[in-house]
């Protein structure tokens, strides 16, 4: 089942289970899946496009959660951590840190050494880009 079908899945379910969070929140993925397919002609986005869309309303809910907090408004807070981890599900679990820092020495046992080409390997894993660039500057300096 792609991830696109599931959130069709999780949708009909939430909306009859009366769940509104999650009914709303994958409504405005459907919605975002919808537009894009029709902008582009497409039928049926690929995992990766959909994960794309996920990731995109991840770090928007991040930066919700951010500039909520100093306001102290905690009911809106914990609405978009439940939206997040509803998120989460759908998303391919990321690389620790411990499985970054092995790789990357890995890849420099292997010589490679180039911060470039070293993000290169990373290309397609489900990963924080930042988190590999931290632990590039730790172990190659």
């Amino acid at each position: 089942m792609t991830i696109k079908e599931r959130i069709n899945v999780d949708y009909m379910t939430a909306f009859k289970a009366k769940d509104s969070v999650a009914k709303n929140l994958l409504s405005v993925i459907k919605g975002e899946i919808q537009t894009i397919e029709k902008n582009t002609g497409i039928d049926n986005m690929s995992d990766e496009d959909v994960t794309k869309i996920l990731n995109k309303t991840v770090k928007s809910l991040n930066e919700t959660i951010k500039s909520l907090a100093p306001a102290g408004k905690s009911e809106d807070i914990v609405q978009a951590v439940v939206e997040q981890a509803i998120l989460q599900s759908y998303l391919p679990k990321q690389l620790s840190k411990d499985e970054i820092f092995t790789k990357i020495t890995d890849l420099k046992v292997a010589g490679i050494t180039n911060i470039g080409q070293i993000m290169k390997e990373f290309a397609g894993l489900p990963v924080d880009r930042k988190v590999v660039s931290e632990v590039i500057k730790e172990l190659i300096g």
